[in-house]
């Protein structure tokens, strides 16, 4: 096997790693990719069973996607799960420029104090349905937005005067349960415009399956970024699982789960998908292309997924001690969080907390960088003075 690339300068040096599981809220969950199966639909109830499973299996943190596609809205669902979950994290991805910017502040307030300090914010640049604008323009609003949450949650004032938005706006609506700066940013883009934005303001960089090379690669790059403004930030992979006894058990679910494929169908339902066109999708399509006879990009990891879907496109493929090593060599690369997924869902999800999970070393990165208090702090929803 080849030498582990060499870690960037990153800012969580303990080798301890937050694992994230998926929420299909958006008509995502099959047993056979491409072939719906209504048992599997984005129900409350499916991906009710898909959170509580992934709480009481011991994740430290869950993605509640966002998408225009049959599902659940994600920031009604995980008002909902607030409810349903007691230790796991939610990773919530908003799409700025979505909702009006002191609103969506007001919201993730809300959901923060609902949650006591369990929110996580996955900032989201695509297009909004219906919409197309160049890739310069939606990375202003996000970096708009960003700002503005950021004013709200360590301000006494909104004070902003931007290309897009201009508020002054006392803050007290939308102070944050989490302290020294609110709630952690995870972020996505390959692009130059992703890379500018992520290295200014994002806590976590979140990246899809590539080799090891482009992945160090990546990170070097966004280190360096960071490094421009004073800034350390920490990497994640997000990166599907499928974990068997042997090895060729764990080839064979991979065969089987492309077993009922139709690509022309495939392919259409990749392409619901507002990110299907992004940059990162199509590095992930180019790397495939390079792929070895059974859709290995490199070993144990395989790129059949991306044929029927966006976004996140490969898995790693093995025993639960050939998956666990893989990890390992992220980690030495410096990958400090995962957000693991598999087919199905739940099935999975069980596989892997049973094999690898409870071997990992792990944490909650809101906890380990100070941003969720010990005790309940001083808000206007706490304990604060009442104006």
């Amino acid at each position: 096997m080849k030498p582990i690339p060499k870690s960037p300068i990153i800012r969580s040096e303990n080798p301890a790693v937050e694992v994230a599981w998926f929420c299909d809220l958006c008509n995502g969950d099959y047993e056979y990719l491409g072939v719906p199966d209504g048992s599997l639909r984005s129900s409350f109830e499916h991906c009710s069973d898909i959170i509580r499973l992934a709480d009481e299996l011991g994740y430290q943190n869950i993605l509640l996607p966002s998408s225009y596609q049959t599902g659940q809205d994600t920031l009604t669902f995980a008002a909902a799960a607030s409810q349903l979950t007691k230790q796991i994290s939610l990773l919530t991805a908003v799409r700025c420029g979505e909702i009006h910017p002191p609103m969506l502040a007001r919201t993730l307030s809300t959901l923060d104090h609902m949650l006591k300090g369990r929110l996580n914010i996955n900032i989201i640049s695509s297009d909004l349905p219906g919409t197309q604008r160049d890739s310069k323009a939606r990375y202003e609003i996000s970096k708009e937005v960003i700002q503005i949450l950021q004013q709200g949650w360590t301000r006494d004032r909104i004070q902003f005067e931007g290309k897009h938005y201009q508020f002054d706006l006392p803050s007290d609506p939308v102070k944050s349960y989490q302290q020294n700066g609110g709630p952690l940013l995870y972020f996505g883009g390959i692009s130059p415009d992703a890379r500018a934005l992520c290295a200014e303001f994002c806590d976590v960089f979140l990246m899809w399956p590539e080799t090891e090379e482009r992945l160090a690669d990546t990170m070097n790059d966004l280190s360096i970024r960071a490094a421009s403004f004073g800034r350390k930030i920490d990497f994640g992979l997000r990166i599907h699982l499928i974990v068997r006894e042997t090895e060729k058990e764990a080839k064979d679910a991979a065969k089987q789960l492309l077993s009922k494929i139709d690509i022309e169908r495939a392919n259409d339902i990749k392409h619901r998908a507002l990110d299907s066109n992004s940059a990162g999708v199509l590095r992930q399509d180019e790397l495939r292309k390079s792929a070895d006879a059974d859709l290995f990009i490199e070993p144990m990891v395989w790129s059949g997924i991306g044929l029927a879907r966006s976004g996140c496109g490969s898995a790693i493929v093995g025993t639960p001690e050939q998956v666990y090593e893989k990890i390992q060599r992220y980690i030495q690369m410096g990958i400090r969080a995962f957000i693991f997924s598999g087919y199905p869902l739940i099935e999975e999800s069980k596989l892997f907390a049973k094999s690898v999970l409870p071997n990992l070393q792990t944490i909650n990165f809101a906890e380990a960088q100070n941003r969720k208090p010990k005790g309940i702090p001083v808000t206007p929803l706490t304990t604060g003075e009442r104006k």
